[in-house]
């Protein structure tokens, strides 16, 4: 597919929820053959639950108006990429969204620390400051270490629940699963998480 259709985020970020008609699946392969009109259709119909998940997670409204740009046009490019057996076009659309979401997040939080880390090197820091710094860094870095160490489906659940704020109801209907399978993800990916993070406290 050599051509892209016009920017996504020139469309106003308000549209019908997903599911309230269009098969997305369909339109999905119809816009992996090229077919913009079919890609509007679908923007249409899921932008609104996207920017939605996307905010939740970024918390900063120009930001999340880029992110959502930028999943549209991931999924112009990767639409062909959608497997519809491997679950819903709506659950396949909206983890790209939460992909997406939290790089930016960790993106952002990573230019921060370079600030941090460019003010601390070029002043005086009393010992005490400089050691309450290490600890935090310590721990931060044992819980990506303990994230790492979940499951796939655990973490995007956990990020979900934890990161983007969202109720277990909420977090099954965004990854199209039961709401006893998503606690369950969540149970587990959190003991994961105890156990790892308390490993020699």
């Amino acid at each position: 597919m050599d051509a892209v259709p016009d920017d996504p985020a020139g469309v106003p970020l308000a549209g019908a929820p997903a599911g309230a008609g269009p098969d997305l699946g369909a339109l999905l392969k119809r816009s992996a053959r090229g077919d913009e009109a079919a890609f509007a259709e679908l923007y249409d119909a899921t932008a609104a639950r996207v920017h939605g998940l996307v905010v939740r997670v970024v918390r900063d409204r120009a930001q999340s108006d880029e992110v959502t740009q930028e999943v549209f046009l991931e999924v112009w490019r990767q639409a062909s990429r959608y497997d519809a057996t491997r679950g819903s076009a709506l659950a396949w659309l909206m983890t790209i969204a939460h992909r997406k979401a939290v790089d930016r997040v960790r993106s952002a939080e990573a230019a921060s620390r370079r600030d941090v880390v460019y003010e601390e090197t070029n002043r005086s820091v009393p010992h005490d400051e400089t050691a309450e710094a290490a600890t935090a860094s310590l721990e931060a870095a044992r819980v990506r270490a303990a994230l790492a160490s979940l499951t796939d489906v655990q973490r995007e659940a956990i990020e979900l629940a934890y990161f983007g704020g969202y109720t277990h109801t909420e977090v099954a209907a965004l990854l199209d699963l039961p709401v006893g399978t998503a606690k369950t993800r969540i149970r587990d990916g959190l003991i994961r998480l105890r156990d790892s993070i308390g490993v020699g406290t």
